[in-house]
């Protein structure tokens, strides 16, 4: 007779993530990402952003950037900025001129529509403003809810516009993408896997007061976004093409990708995708405190507003753990001094910037392809080699 033994129970593993949950992942990885960040209408479904009848050639002056910028002691060269950044498309303006301009990347070209992640939330910013002027939204101290009922009873009920242009409204967690289930992660995975984007920023907690602290938050603009949709009756894409885009002379149609999930929409703090020359006249349009084609397109007020802030926790240096120690941040804008006329930057994950400085007229875009979503070492370096360029044009005026 054969002796039997139970045996012993061990927990089940945990079933791995299917490709369908990951594919965010796998497609923001290098060398996968060169050909996403450029391919996005092939990935999902969009919504096209019109240029109009008017096009408007940027004047094209080409100049070979022979200098160096200085980082961690050393002196290097842009190509080594190109290359220790992973840069796919690199375009400097200067006095409006294309006076240097190149593509590393393997699929990127003057006409290519660069995927640009979180440079959208400067350009939402832009729309509100707008709206703003116009009528649409009343006062930037409106409340959410006073345009999206869906939101009562949400951490966001209280919520202000002016709270959502600065990120402080208090809602949300630290916008991490290592950690699987951060708030962020999960908001790709609704996005990229057809769940419920709207569900998953409902479910988002109070954290803090509102008002209080900054706290870098897609959140916060992707609601700003639907308060601009809900106050306009027009879909942000609709609407940047008829207030903005066709005003820039743009080359090229942009576009927004959609959600997956029904009811599709644009990810205002994160889908827009342009070629870097039309992404340069944002620039100029900044520059020149929101006139394009000899019309004021952004209320100039507004332009400045992006500029800097005399809020204390919004200064250089003193955003906390959500904001790299070298910039501040303003109207969806990141600012990097305390004047009017320093230097700002909008920014998306992965390396992409839209480098504004008003007092040397330069305006320098830099789209890249990361390994990470956020790197530190690359930014700062990024920041010093985009400063010197421009210190470069203003010290030979």
């Amino acid at each position: 007779m054969t002796s039997t033994t139970e045996r012993p129970a061990f927990p089940r593993a945990a079933k791995p993530p299917s490709w369908w949950e990951r594919q965010g992942d796998l497609l923001m990885r290098r060398p996968f990402n060169e050909w996403t960040f450029t391919h996005m209408n092939w990935l999902m479904p969009t919504e096209r952003v019109a240029r109009g009848d008017r096009r408007e050639p940027l004047p094209y002056e080409p100049h070979h950037l022979d200098l160096t910028y200085r980082f961690e002691g050393r002196d290097r060269t842009l190509d080594e900025l190109h290359r220790r950044t992973n840069t796919t498309a690199f375009l400097v303006l200067h006095h409006g001129r294309i006076i240097h301009e190149y593509y590393p990347g393997v699929f990127a070209g003057p006409r290519t529509r660069m995927q640009l992640f979180s440079i959208s939330k400067s350009v939402t910013s832009l729309l509100v403003g707008i709206a703003l002027a116009e009528g649409a939204i009343g006062d930037i101290y409106d409340r959410v809810v006073d345009y999206r009922k869906d939101f009562v009873g949400t951490a966001y009920e209280d919520t202000t516009v002016a709270e959502l242009l600065t990120m402080t409204s208090g809602v949300g967690d630290l916008e991490v993408w290592d950690v699987p289930d951060s708030g962020i992660k999960r908001f790709e995975q609704a996005t990229m896997g057809g769940g419920s984007v709207l569900e998953v920023v409902r479910q988002a907690p109070r954290t803090a007061p509102g008002g209080e602290r900054f706290n870098y938050s897609t959140f916060d603009t992707q609601i700003l976004g639907w308060v601009l949709e809900a106050a306009t009756e027009m879909s942000i894409a609709s609407y940047l093409s008829d207030r903005l885009w066709r005003h820039l002379g743009a080359e090229r149609d942009a576009f927004y990708w959609l959600t997956r999930g029904r009811p599709r929409t644009a990810i205002g703090g994160g889908s827009l995708n342009a070629t870097p020359r039309d992404v340069a006249r944002i620039g100029l349009l900044m520059i020149h405190d929101g006139v394009a084609g000899g019309r004021q397109v952004v209320p100039s007020e507004w332009v400045r507003r992006s500029r800097g802030s005399e809020m204390p926790q919004l200064a250089v240096g003193q955003l906390g753990p959500s904001g790299y120690a070298h910039y501040g941040y303003s109207n969806q804008w990141w600012t990097l001094g305390s004047a009017s006329f320093d230097a700002f930057t909008a920014l998306g994950v992965h390396g992409q910037y839209l480098y504004v400085d008003p007092s040397a007229d330069v305006v320098i875009v830099k789209c890249s392809a990361w390994p990470t979503q956020d790197d530190e070492g690359r930014d700062r370096e990024t920041i010093a080699a985009l400063r010197r360029i421009a210190d470069h044009f203003a010290s030979a005026r």
